[in-house]
């Protein structure tokens, strides 16, 4: 049996790399990372400090939950990496003029994968999924702080194997309206399993991030900076090396390669209430998919978004391997306004 699950981590490691992990005896739940909002997405993938009225961003920062959410429903779809379709709702209301709350669902479906045993022998498909339901609450703490909690019910189908987690999400965050500043400190993924796929225990990603978003004066430009992965500073990965016959794959492991996988950069351009342009770059994506024929864009990733009658879209495209290019939409709209 743990053979088998193994298997099937390897087979999904092929269209979703982090899954990969929980057969390394690291951690599992590594979708858990994965944005809702094609803003966050556009902006490098992490970003727990950008204030915008949009619920989906909460899900990154629930101190970013506020009763300016009241009564908004954001929808959420993205098209990764081989036939992975991810998609989720989420709905918020205020609760008084200090606090507010939201509940939500998402779906990472990941195609169908041919069902092996230990020795190889293929008995037939299944389509694996994960999904998770999230309950969150934001209270101002000052004029200024704000904190928020998540709670997650995690369920995974991989076959004939299924699991079920808790998981909860820690957040903070500063805004000075004044200076236009946003600082945040999330803990995410704190938790365990109720349910395990078989004897062997699968953490979850649990980690600490801190973000800094600063407007630039009388500037419609944004930049953001957010350290994740802060509870482990060694992030080695493979350099594939050139492709050529006599180079070698070799373990980048230095302090510059470790301090820059630590880091996402994001920028963006919003001259008005009703639109945005970003853009973000993560090394850590940039070196986890990188192979001898490089990818000029992996790490790199884009986004806009607009304010329409009652809806706001949000766009983001990212091409993390040369093979591949991922798409996420957004559709948000206060259900009072119609």
């Amino acid at each position: 049996m743990k053979l088998r699950i193994i298997t099937i981590l390897s087979a999904l490691g092929i269209l979703f790399p982090s899954v990969a992990k929980a057969g390394d005896g690291s951690t599992a739940y590594n979708f858990l990372d994965i944005p809702v909002s094609s803003h966050v997405y556009g902006l490098g993938g992490v970003n727990i400090s950008v204030i915008d009225d949009d619920l989906s961003m909460t899900e990154q920062n629930p101190a970013l939950l506020g009763p300016e959410v009241e009564k908004q429903l954001s929808l959420n779809y993205m098209r990764y990496i081989g036939s992975a379709d991810f998609a989720g709702a989420r709905f918020g209301m205020a609760a008084g003029e200090r606090a507010a709350w939201a509940v939500g669902i998402q779906y990472f479906g990941y195609g169908e994968i041919k069902s092996a045993d230990e020795t190889g022998f293929v008995s037939g498909t299944f389509s694996p999924k994960d999904m998770y339901l999230s309950a969150s609450y934001s209270h101002d703490i000052t004029d200024r702080l704000r904190g928020g909690i998540t709670l997650k019910g995690i369920y995974s189908a991989y076959d004939s194997f299924s699991a079920f987690a808790i998981a909860t999400d820690l957040g903070l965050n500063y805004f000075d309206p004044e200076t236009d500043l946003s600082l945040s400190a999330v803990v995410a993924n704190l938790g365990g399993q109720v349910k395990r796929f078989n004897d062997k225990y699968d953490r979850l990603p649990v980690d600490i991030r801190l973000g800094l978003t600063k407007g630039l004066g009388a500037t419609p430009l944004r930049l953001s900076v957010t350290a994740w992965n802060l509870t482990k500073w060694h992030l080695p990965y493979q350099d594939p090396g050139d492709g050529t016959s006599s180079s070698e794959t070799k373990t980048k492991d230095t302090f510059s390669s470790n301090l820059f996988r630590h880091l996402v950069f994001g920028a963006e351009y919003a001259p008005s209430e009703n639109l945005y342009l970003g853009i973000g770059y993560n090394y850590k994506t940039r070196t986890d998919m990188s192979t001898y024929s490089r990818n000029f864009l992996s790490g790199f990733s884009a986004c806009a978004g607009i304010n329409v009658k009652q809806f706001r879209v949000g766009v983001a495209l990212a091409q993390p391997h040369k093979g591949a290019t991922t798409f996420m939409i957004n559709l948000t709209t206060r259900l009072y306004e119609f």
